[in-house]
C-alpha cells in the first residue's frame, strides 16, 4: 500500500477499535506499520474514531495536546510538522493527586506548559489571533502511554493512537505571560531531568500557532475553556511509584503521585 492509497471507513473503524481495546485492556499491540502504511489524513480519521468511542462511553473532550515540538524529535521521526491529539476529562488528574500505574501499559511523564483558551477559535477566520484567544498559562505534566509494543511506532502510527495521550495534570493558572526560555526541572523518584521551555519550538507560544495550523488542516475544534498542552520541555521519563514533580521557573510547580494498586 502506498501513502496515496485510500483506507476505507471500515478499516478506520477497525483500527480505532484495536487501539481502543489496547488502551482499555492495558495490553499493547504491534505497530500498525507492520501490516500497512497509514496516510496522515487516515491517521487523523482513526484518531477521531478513537475519540468518538471514548465520547460514547461518556468522556468529554476538554483540550488538545501537541507532540513532536522539539527539533530533535522531528528529526528522529523524519517530519517537519507537529502532531495534535485530544484530551478528555477522564485523562485529567488533580494537581498533587494520585494515579494508579496499573491503568497504563508503559507510562512515561513529561514536563509541559499548558495554556487555557478563553474563547472559541474560528478555524475558518484567516485573521484570527490565536494568542488573543488565551487567557492563562500553567505548569503541567503529561503522562504518555503508547499503545504500541516497545514504544515502537511510525509518525502516522502515533497520530492514530491519539499521540500517546494517557493523562495530564495542570498546576495553578497564572495570567498569560511570556514563558519563553524558562528553566524546567522534572523529578520522578530518584531521577531528575533539567531543561528549558525553549525546547518547545523555541518558545511555547509558537506551539499555539502550530496548533492552529494543524487544527485547520484536520478540522479539530478549539473551544473556550479547553486546555492546550504545548509540548514537552525535556525528554520523557518513566513514571514509577512515588512523586513526579515539574517546576517551571517563575511559573510554578505541579505534581502527581504514581501508586501501585
Amino acid at each position: 500500500m502506498t501513502m496515496d492509497a485510500m483506507i476505507s471507513t471500515t478499516e478506520i473503524d477497525d483500527i480505532a477499535a484495536r487501539l481502543d481495546a489496547a488502551q482499555t485492556g492495558v495490553a499493547d499491540i504491534p505497530s500498525l506499520a507492520d501490516n500497512q502504511v497509514i496516510p496522515i489524513d487516515a491517521a487523523y480519521a482513526i484518531q477521531s474514531a478513537l475519540i468518538a468511542r471514548r465520547e460514547a462511553r461518556g468522556e468529554r473532550v476538554t483540550g488538545v495536546k501537541l507532540g513532536f515540538t522539539s527539533k530533535a524529535k522531528m528529526a528522529q521521526m523524519g517530519v517537519s510538522d507537529v502532531i495534535v491529539g485530544r484530551l478528555t476529562d477522564a485523562m485529567r488528574i488533580s494537581d498533587g493527586g494520585e494515579v494508579a500505574l496499573t491503568r497504563f501499559i508503559h507510562p512515561k511523564v513529561e514536563p509541559e506548559v499548558a495554556y487555557r483558551l478563553s474563547r472559541d477559535v474560528d478555524l475558518d477566520d484567516p485573521t484570527v489571533d490565536i494568542e488573543s484567544c488565551v487567557d492563562a498559562v500553567a505548569p503541567a505534566l503529561e503522562i504518555i502511554d503508547s499503545r504500541y509494543r516497545d514504544f515502537r511506532f511510525t509518525y502516522t502510527d502515533v497520530v492514530a493512537d491519539n499521540t500517546s495521550a494517557a493523562g495530564f495534570v495542570v498546576g495553578p493558572w497564572r495570567p498569560l505571560r511570556d514563558v519563553g526560555n524558562r528553566a524546567v526541572r522534572l523529578r520522578v523518584g530518584g531521577n531528575e531531568v533539567v531543561g528549558s521551555t525553549a525546547a518547545i519550538l523555541g518558545d511555547p507560544v509558537r506551539a499555539l500557532h502550530a496548533l492552529l495550523d494543524m487544527c485547520r488542516r484536520h478540522r479539530i475544534s478549539l473551544g473556550a475553556g479547553q486546555i492546550v498542552l504545548a509540548g514537552a520541555a525535556t525528554a520523557a521519563v518513566p513514571l514509577v511509584s512515588g512523586v513526579a514533580e515539574c517546576e517551571v521557573a517563575e511559573l510554578g510547580t505541579v505534581s502527581v503521585t504514581g501508586v501501585r494498586e
